[in-house]
């Protein structure tokens, strides 16, 4: 399954006013399990944070944790990169029309963007299971982050990660490289590249297996298989009922510790 024509006709859908964009932004924050995760350890990490802090959004996508930093606080100093030239120029314009000066996309490649000492946070979320050579990107983030500054990582893990389950099976995701991290194979490749201390903990515990499969999975299948006009049609009344399960399971998810999962959550520090 290919998640980019999809992607395609959802951003075709939201991008075309400042107000759907943000709409759009809400759903996926709502929707998606991976956010809730990632916006908690976010939480943490702004009560110590320099008010105005550099953040690196690497592999920034649509842009939801850019927009969702940029609502926290107006004078961190935000970069957000992707290699999707299409993506980078949607968001320069939603940012720019909604007056956010301290915020800019660049097209960039991460086994060769670097910025030496300059960030106090560097966030990739769902883009290291992309690349191939992904200790070479650990090193140039370990460059580009100040001493002191922290490395956040939402990526699938190897216990299910990519909805693979055994041997033979392919990734629900064909764009993935990698069918997900084992927890220590990361935290190794991390202290290699330089870091001082690394932190991984599962996420999509039981609870979020299930809620990915319900808020996730299924409409994205539905989308594939249905003419796109009337999958859109159907999907809000589907989410009247999958949601508020799913909002449960993420709560129970993102508030309990896991021993194994098909995410992982992993924290460095340089």
């Amino acid at each position: 399954m290919e998640y980019d024509p999809i992607k395609r006709s959802l951003g075709t859908v939201f991008n075309k006013n400042p107000f759907l964009r943000k709409v759009f932004y809400r759903l996926l924050d709502l929707l998606l399990l991976r956010a809730w995760h990632v916006h908690k350890e976010l939480r943490a990490w702004m009560k110590s944070a320099p008010q105005n802090a550099n953040i690196l959004d690497a592999g920034a996508g649509f842009g939801q944790y850019t927009y969702w930093l940029h609502t926290k606080s107006w004078i961190y100093n935000i970069l957000s990169v992707d290699v999707k030239d299409e993506q980078v120029a949607d968001c320069n314009h939603f940012f720019k029309a909604i007056g956010a000066d301290h915020v800019n996309f660049q097209i960039a490649d991460l086994t060769k963007f670097y910025s030496d000492d300059s960030y106090h946070l560097i966030l990739s979320v769902d883009v290291m299971e992309h690349i191939l050579e992904d200790v070479v990107v650990f090193k140039n983030f370990h460059r580009s982050l100040k001493q002191g500054g922290m490395l956040l990582i939402s990526t699938p893990s190897d216990q299910g990660g990519s909805d693979v389950h055994g041997e033979g099976e392919s990734s629900f995701i064909e764009e993935h490289v990698r069918d997900g991290y084992n927890m220590n194979e990361i935290k190794e490749k991390i202290l290699s590249a330089g870091f001082s201390k690394v932190e991984a903990k599962y996420s999509y515990g039981t609870p979020g297996k299930i809620s990915w499969r319900l808020s996730m999975k299924y409409p994205i299948v539905f989308l594939g298989k249905v003419p796109k006009i009337f999958g859109f049609f159907i999907l809000p009344f589907y989410y009247i009922i999958a949601y508020p399960i799913s909002f449960v399971l993420n709560f129970f998810d993102t508030n309990m510790s896991h021993n194994t999962g098909t995410g992982l959550i992993v924290k460095a520090w340089k």
